[in-house]
């Protein structure tokens, strides 16, 4: 893969670092989505972003030093972040309420968990079948980890709704899907841009993205409900939902295959679609939903 510790030790120091900043940051964002000000959020984000870009680029014209590019680019973004958190501060008490937490928080934590161990051995399965699988999974990944990110805000915007009591499902499903055909474009952009920097085996990669895509579809449908059964059903019953995908999923990827990952995504993806269906049907009817 070419890829020289010498040259990359210090971004990915970089990498780590900003995550932590970013993890402050997106605290602030999260802040201003639940009081209404979704402008300011978002004319803040694009700041935000744009100041670690620009601050990257800049400084990497300038100097050759790889330590002081990385010192200047967190620099810049962490006195924005400080500047920012100062701004927006306001006197509260701290209060402790762990049950509440883990009813908001359960499936993420715990799928997070899953993930680790998804990806650790799941990769590693997969990579030791050669150099041209490592290559298409990681410009697959490249083109569409990103989006997964940006798809995510779904069940952010409809937390922030079922907790305000402004709840619609059809409407949330509506808005998830614009959002969807709009990261689709950018993975077909990215897919044509990128293609002839990489070595790709274009079959391998076809059917790396065909599991991509087919979580895709199905995504918004399963993630808004169990966010709703989450917050408004069981708290438990939800997340020992998504602990047995997790877990199908981990099972999956221990196959010797190198397209075990992308089995396992599907594979648990169509069984929270089904069971959540089942679930949410089973308890609640769309029409009985908050407007």
């Amino acid at each position: 893969m070419n890829m020289d510790v010498s040259i990359y030790k210090e971004f990915a120091l970089y990498s780590v670092i900003q995550l932590y900043i970013q993890l402050i940051f997106s605290f602030i964002l999260e802040k201003m989505y639940f009081e209404d000000k979704n402008k300011l959020a978002n004319k803040h984000c694009i700041i935000f972003n744009l100041l670690n870009f620009v601050a990257l680029i800049i400084s990497s014209l300038i100097f050759s030093n790889k330590i002081m590019i990385v010192i200047i680019t967190l620099l810049v973004i962490l006195i924005y972040v400080i500047c920012l958190a100062i701004k927006t501060y306001k006197k509260f008490k701290l209060e402790f309420n762990i049950l509440k937490y883990i009813k908001y928080d359960s499936v993420e934590v715990f799928n997070n968990i899953a993930f680790f161990i998804i990806y650790l051995f799941g990769l590693s399965n997969a990579l030791e079948y050669g150099e041209e699988y490592a290559i298409a999974l990681n410009f697959i990944a490249l083109i569409t980890d990103t989006q997964w990110d940006a798809f995510e805000s779904i069940a952010t915007v409809a937390k922030i709704d079922i907790s305000k009591n402004k709840f619609n499902y059809k409407t949330h499903r509506s808005n998830a899907y614009k959002l969807l055909f709009i990261l689709l474009g950018t993975v077909i952009i990215m897919f044509l841009a990128l293609y002839n920097f990489y070595e790709l085996n274009l079959g391998i990669a076809m059917i790396y993205l065909s599991f991509e895509l087919m979580n895709f579809i199905i995504y918004p449908i399963y993630r808004i409900k169990t966010c709703y059964l989450q917050l408004e059903y069981s708290a438990v019953k939800t997340t020992s939902n998504k602990i047995v995908a997790d877990i199908l999923r981990m099972i999956v990827s221990f196959i010797k295959s190198p397209y075990c990952t992308g089995i396992g995504q599907v594979v648990s993806a169509l069984y929270q679609f089904f069971s959540v269906n089942i679930i949410f049907n089973k308890n609640y009817k769309l029409s009985k939903i908050r407007n």
